[in-house]
């Protein structure tokens, strides 16, 4: 029978990690960050690239790529350990303040993108029905109120995100009306 030893994951670890792994992977970021974030959280003390080697089953050079990809997203940090040549690293241990993190630099960003697109494209689609043919008119009316619901719909979510990000929660409501067909007032 093998021994275990402290670097063994726990099944618990491996489950958490697997979990976070899958989400992570769902939010458009690569599994193992997800993994290797979740071994961190769960330990109850720094670890080395060496032992999320071992827990994980990675190799030194994913473990390497992932863990810089995290530090750059400032969900785990770098520490020194006294008498220790090599680097440990700990996980962000505030959930909220990851969320936020990634929220306010990659949600935001691609919702304000979209803004910026829908405003150029109703501008574009204004000029059309404003010179449109008869036989054009139908579609450029239309192309015109769906591009100004999308970019409410847009707006809003620009808002619900900043809301969310400043107050830490958010009332859908406006979200919920607009889904739901009814006008705001």
């Amino acid at each position: 029978m093998k021994r275990s030893s402290p670097q063994d994951p726990w099944p618990s670890e491996l489950l958490v990690s697997d979990a976070i792994g899958r989400l992570m992977e769902f939010w458009g970021f690569k599994r193992n960050m997800g993994r290797v974030w979740a071994v961190l959280y769960l330990s109850d003390r720094p670890l080395s690239a060496a032992e999320l080697r071992s827990r994980l089953g990675l190799s030194s050079g994913a473990v390497s790529m992932t863990v810089n990809e995290l530090s750059r997203w400032g969900v785990v940090k770098r520490v020194w350990q006294a008498g220790e040549r090599r680097d440990y690293f700990v996980p962000e241990g505030n959930i909220w303040k990851m969320v936020s993190r990634v929220y306010a630099q990659r949600e935001k960003v691609e919702v304000l993108d979209a803004i910026d697109a829908f405003e150029h494209a109703l501008a574009l689609a204004e000029q059309k029905a404003a010179s449109a043919k008869p036989d054009e008119a139908e579609r450029a009316t239309r192309q015109v109120e769906r591009i100004r619901g999308l970019l409410s719909l847009a707006r809003l979510g620009r808002q619900l995100i900043e809301a969310l990000l400043e107050r830490g929660r958010l009332d859908a409501t406006p979200l919920l009306g607009i889904l739901l067909g009814q006008s705001r007032k």
